[in-house]
């Protein structure tokens, strides 16, 4: 929990209380502006506490995520390794092979419209500065 207390949480905390007053706040005041006869505030005072109880949600996810990282490197045994020592050695790699599948359809060359389309794409990398309009085969 000591890590509650810093500096940049109690900014977070006072943010989150902030932000979370004031959008209660606002939906107060669309109420108030909804019963005097403007209809469109009836909507935007459901929408305002929406806003402070998603800024509630996110507050509370960031302490639980806070928590739960903190109480993990409190509790690690001292022979244990951590993700901290493995910086001291450098990144792990992992190599998997790579499985390429098998080719399902028929080659290209059995195929008048993918050669084709072969061909145009092969044009255009020949001729970087051709728009596609400028292509011999070109068909409007």
């Amino acid at each position: 929990m000591k890590g509650l207390w810093t500096p940049s949480w109690l900014a977070r905390h006072a943010i989150a209380l902030v932000l979370f007053v004031g959008f209660l706040g606002l939906g107060w005041w669309q109420y108030t502006r909804a019963a005097e006869g403007n209809a469109l505030s009836w909507g935007y005072m459901f929408q305002w506490p929406l806003f402070a109880l998603f800024v509630a949600f996110l507050w509370w996810r960031e302490v639980q995520h806070e928590r739960l990282h903190t109480g993990q490197d409190d509790q690690t045994p001292a022979g244990e390794k951590t993700s901290a020592d493995h910086k001291e050695r450098g990144p792990v790699t992992v190599r998997r092979p790579i499985r390429v599948p098998a080719r399902s359809t028929a080659p290209a060359e059995d195929d008048p419209e993918l050669v084709a389309y072969n061909d145009y794409l092969a044009w255009l990398a020949a001729h970087p500065a051709a728009r596609p309009g400028d292509y011999p085969g070109h068909r409007y």
